[in-house]
């Protein structure tokens, strides 16, 4: 940093040091260093360049659903859905008010935002109203946050579903989300995790996949105009939940099912598992750094 000092004005300083239950992930810093490195960074960042904008990053954080607190906190709303992996966002929440409480230099927060429409479980993709109530109460810190690497993949939702179904989901998931984001004041920016699907990560990582808002001839995708959609609800006060079509728009901002008893995506969400009666597997293999994208059996 101090080789940039003064040129590179935004440094994500640590990314990814929760673990699925939004402890901190036994990584060797953690061995090294003690449960104390992030601080520790966070400091050394600031004293190598004091006008630089140093943020925390990490992944399936951005939804905060229905939850009980003791504390009044805001991400407790009645009537909900709970949030597909509560606990990480919860611990996300507490790893920066820890770190603001202390004083250390943290400026804002990045939630990675990588997403599958046809995920369920800890993959299924948060709702609008979710990402809201996360990014408002981090704001509500005093720091900015941001989307720091949305892709949305299609590929998992069930064969029989029609490309156009394919393309409104994802192109519904990147405006509404985005929407809802923008509706909050703390809110400062986003970022793709790429440009046109044919160099997408997705494919390396993961399956063949189409996530993002250019296809594989560089042409823009109905996900193009979502997020061109959602960059227009600046002027109109953050209107969510217009499917490509026309359809009327629902107002999913506040709430995760609209007064007629629409759920936000029914049209493609997909219905969870049943158990098999073993309930989750054991062992939680983020614990000790393992990301969650090396998992097997993930959507």
């Amino acid at each position: 940093m101090n080789y940039f000092k003064g040129r590179i004005k935004m440094w994500d300083v640590v990314n990814e040091s929760l673990a699925a239950d939004g402890t901190l992930v036994e990584n060797v810093f953690y061995r090294k260093m003690g449960p104390d490195y992030i601080e520790q960074c966070f400091r050394w960042a600031h004293e190598a360049d004091p006008d630089a904008f140093l943020i925390y990053n990490d992944n399936k954080v951005e939804g905060c659903g229905a939850v009980e607190t003791n504390d009044g906190d805001s991400c407790s709303s009645d009537g909900h859905s709970k949030a597909p992996i509560q606990a990480k966002a919860d611990g996300f929440y507490n790893l920066l008010k820890d770190l603001v409480e202390k004083g250390v230099p943290i400026h804002g927060a990045g939630m990675q935002a990588h997403f599958s429409a046809g995920g369920t479980k800890h993959q299924r993709p948060p709702t609008p109203a979710m990402v809201k109530r996360q990014i408002r109460r981090i704001g509500e810190l005093g720091l900015k946050v941001n989307i720091s690497e949305m892709d949305v993949r299609i590929s998992k939702l069930p064969a029989s579903t029609d490309d156009e179904l394919k393309s409104a989901a994802q192109t519904q998931i990147y405006q509404d989300i985005l929407s809802a984001a923008l509706s909050e004041p703390s809110f400062d920016g986003i970022w793709l995790w790429g440009f046109a699907d044919r160099h997408t990560w997705v494919k390396n990582f993961y399956y063949d996949d189409a996530p993002l808002i250019f296809d594989e001839k560089y042409q823009r995708k109905e996900s193009y105009v979502g997020v061109q959609n959602a960059l227009k609800t600046l002027c109109s006060g953050g209107r969510v939940g217009e499917m490509v079509g026309g359809e009327s728009a629902q107002c999913f901002l506040e709430q995760d099912v609209d007064e007629n008893g629409n759920a936000w995506g029914e049209g493609w969400m997909q219905p969870e598992p049943k158990e098999d009666g073993n309930g989750e597997k054991s062992g939680d293999s983020t614990k000790e750094g393992q990301p969650d994208w090396l998992l097997p059996d993930t959507n």
